[in-house]
């Protein structure tokens, strides 16, 4: 099983793998350096169905795997990474979460019902990585991560995608935050995604609520310069 490190250096959080003999698959442009005897391998073209799945889910069409024997370091992030380990299960990832992954780890995708994805915000397809096998999964976060575990009966009420992850037992709706129609507009708060247990058995939500604060200055420098943009 390849080795991954979460290493830290001026501010920057970055994550490392060391494999021995195998192989690992990391998101594209993630790639940092690589030190002893490396290859890399991508397939030339995606088929189809890979290509239209990835931008209906704003993801890479072609995820590059790295074999041999060295060390890999992956790039740099103002965020964080979490190091996710499944056991024969399956979970669904947020776009944008997922980062690399054990050779044991098959990559798929999840699609949300119609209904769920219009009144999510994200249009008619609304389509999500689903990562499932034996084996551990890096996830790319904004900041420190949370683990929530439901039992059935429990449920986690979330605004927006504060949720990066969850087990794929874990199903996720639509609601209105308030019970009242018009508290919608006055609340501030028109729409929670709502988690919950589906069927026997305890589920997991990997919550994300707060951005380190180098991640957020980031994002609001963005957002700025966009405003400008706009109106110069």
């Amino acid at each position: 099983m390849v080795e991954f490190a979460i290493e830290r250096l001026e501010g920057l959080t970055f994550v490392t793998a060391r494999l021995v003999a195998e192989s690992m698959r990391a998101e594209a442009g993630a790639f940092c350096y690589a030190r002893g005897d490396i290859k890399i391998h991508a397939p030339l073209l995606p088929s189809v169905r890979d290509f239209i799945r990835a931008s209906l889910a704003d993801e890479a069409v072609i995820r590059p795997t790295y074999s041999g024997t060295g060390l890999v370091t992956l790039e740099s992030s103002l965020g964080g990474f979490e190091v996710l380990r499944l056991v024969n299960e399956a979970w669904i990832l947020e776009p944008g979460a997922y980062w690399a992954s054990d050779p044991g780890i098959v990559l798929t995708y999840h699609r949300e019902p119609v209904l769920t994805a219009l009144f999510a915000g994200e249009g008619f397809i609304y389509l999500q990585t689903k990562v499932h096998g034996t084996g551990q999964v890096v996830l790319h976060t904004k900041g420190l991560v949370e683990a929530v575990d439901l039992a059935p009966g429990d449920r986690v009420v979330v605004e927006g995608k504060f949720v990066i992850a969850r087990s794929a037992n874990v199903h996720m709706r639509i609601q209105r935050a308030t019970r009242n129609f018009w508290g919608r507009f006055t609340s501030g708060e028109r729409a929670v995604r709502v988690f919950e247990v589906r069927g026997q058995g305890i589920g997991r939500v990997l919550l994300n609520p707060s951005p380190f604060w180098r991640y957020h200055v980031m994002s609001v420098e963005e957002d700025a310069g966009i405003k400008l943009a706009r109106t110069s």
